[in-house]
């Protein structure tokens, strides 16, 4: 079975989640901004596109928002 890949002449689009990369010292957590994740066509999945790959700590998917400082509230 093979699937065809269909390219098409977009402009790139915003991604539908950031991705962050999130250690806890203490009471306190820091937020570092490592990739991104768009939706797929048919909605059953999502292209994650990491610009580093952290080896401790959680990565927490969030909906961006207009000013893409460290997000408030916690995961």
């Amino acid at each position: 079975m093979t699937r065809e890949n269909q390219t098409t002449n977009q402009a790139p689009n915003a991604p539908d989640y950031l991705a962050w990369h999130v250690t806890q010292k203490g009471e306190k957590s820091f937020w570092n901004k490592v990739g991104a994740a768009w939706a797929h066509k048919d909605g059953k999945g999502y292209t994650l596109q990491m610009e580093t790959y952290p080896i401790n700590g959680r990565i927490v998917l969030r909906l961006p928002l207009e000013d893409t400082a460290e997000p408030e509230g916690g995961a």
